[in-house]
C-alpha cells in the first residue's frame, strides 16, 4: 500500500470516529472538555478548551448529563466533585499524572501532622485525597491571587510543586513550607538548549509555566499558566516565542495567531525536539469514542472525601 493510500484510509477512518463521537454525544447528552495539553485532533472535536481552572469553573455550568473530560485522572476527579450528579469520564482510566502522584495523601497528612498550625494551601495537580486534607486549592493561574489573600505572617504548607512554591515564595516574599513533588515534563527542559535556540531565534519571547525550575524561569520573558501564556502570545506584538510547557499548548497558540512562530523548548533527551505529557497523550479519539459508546471508565469517588475535596476547590473558585 502506497503512503499517499494510507494517508487517505487514516483520514477517511478519523472523519468516520469524528462523525460517530458527535452522534453518541447527541444520543447520550455529553460534552467533551479538553486541557490544552491534549492530541490536536481531540482539542479540535471538544466544546470547550481550557486549562484546569478553567475546566473546573466550565464543569459547574453545564447542562448535560454526561462529561467527557479529555486530561488526566485528577481534573476528572474534580469534575466529579464539583459536579456529583453527572458522569464523568476520562477515556483512558491510566492517564495519571507525575506530579499528583509525588505526593500520596497518607505521607501528606503525616506532613501536615509534623507541622501543626499552618495552612494547607495544595497544587489542582492533587488527588481527591491530598485535596481532602486542604484548606484551598490553586491553579498556576490563581496561585499567587490566592496565597496574598492571607496575611503576611500566615504559616503555610504549600504541595506538592515544589518549583510553582519557590516561584511564589519569590513574588510574594513568601516564605511558605513546601512538598518536594515536581511535574516530569517541566523538569526535563534543558537550560543549554533554550540558550542555544534563543541565539538562533534573537528576537523570540521565551515563555514559561511555573512548574519549571527557577534556572529556567530566569531566562523567561513571561512566567504563567498555560492559559496566561497563550493569553500574552495573542496580544504580543512579538513574532517568535519559545514556550517551555507541554507542547499541547503549540496547536491551539498557532490556531489563534497563525502569523507567528511557536518553537517547542526541548527536554535534555537529545533524540526529541519536544517534551510531551505521556499521560495526557493516552487519550485517542478511538478512546472518546468507545467512552461515549460504554459511559466508561467512569470517576468514582468515595462520597466522604468528595465532600472534603469539595470545600477546597470551592474556597478556590470565589477567591480566584
Amino acid at each position: 500500500m502506497t503512503v499517499e493510500k494510507c494517508s487517505r484510509n487514516a483520514e477517511t477512518e478519523k472523519t468516520a470516529l469524528v462523525e460517530e463521537i458527535s452522534r453518541l454525544k447527541k444520543e447520550k447528552d455529553a460534552v467533551i472538555l479538553a486541557h490544552y495539553y491534549q492530541r490536536p485532533e481531540i482539542q479540535d472535536i471538544a466544546d470547550h478548551i481550557g486549562d484546569s481552572l478553567a475546566l473546573a469553573r466550565i464543569a459547574t455550568t453545564l447542562p448535560n448529563r454526561v462529561i467527557v473530560l479529555c486530561g488526566v485522572h485528577f481534573m476528572g476527579e474534580t469534575a466529579k466533585i464539583l459536579c456529583p450528579e453527572k458522569t464523568v469520564i476520562v477515556p483512558d482510566d491510566s492517564a495519571g499524572c507525575s506530579l499528583a502522584d509525588s505526593c500520596p495523601a497518607d505521607e501528606f497528612a503525616e506532613f501536615i501532622k509534623a507541622h501543626p498550625g499552618h495552612t494547607v494551601i495544595s497544587y489542582v495537580n492533587t488527588s481527591a485525597a491530598v485535596k481532602a486534607l486542604t484548606d484551598v486549592v490553586v491553579t498556576s493561574g490563581n496561585a499567587r491571587k490566592i496565597v496574598e489573600s492571607f496575611p503576611q505572617d500566615q504559616k503555610i504548607i504549600f504541595g506538592p510543586d515544589r518549583n510553582l512554591g519557590n516561584y511564589i515564595n519569590s513574588v510574594t516574599g513568601r516564605n511558605m513550607l513546601l512538598w518536594n513533588g515536581a511535574c516530569h515534563v517541566h523538569e526535563q527542559f534543558s537550560l543549554e538548549k533554550i540558550v542555544a535556540l534563543k541565539k538562533e531565534h534573537p528576537s523570540a519571547q521565551v515563555l514559561a509555566h511555573p512548574e519549571c525550575p527557577r534556572h529556567l524561569l530566569m531566562v523567561a520573558d513571561k512566567i504563567g499558566s498555560t492559559a496566561v501564556l497563550l493569553d500574552y502570545a495573542v496580544a504580543s506584538d512579538c513574532k517568535e516565542f519559545i514556550v517551555a510547557t507541554e507542547s499541547g499548548i503549540l496547536h491551539k497558540m498557532q490556531a489563534m495567531c497563525p502569523d507567528k512562530t511557536f518553537i517547542p523548548a526541548p527536554p535534555n533527551d537529545s533524540t526529541c525536539a519536544c517534551n510531551e505529557c505521556s499521560f495526557m497523550k493516552l487519550n485517542t479519539l478511538q478512546k472518546v469514542a468507545d467512552s461515549l459508546r460504554t459511559l466508561s471508565p467512569a470517576i468514582e469517588v468515595d462520597e466522604d472525601i468528595m465532600d472534603k475535596a469539595r470545600k477546597p476547590i470551592e474556597r478556590m473558585l470565589q477567591l480566584s
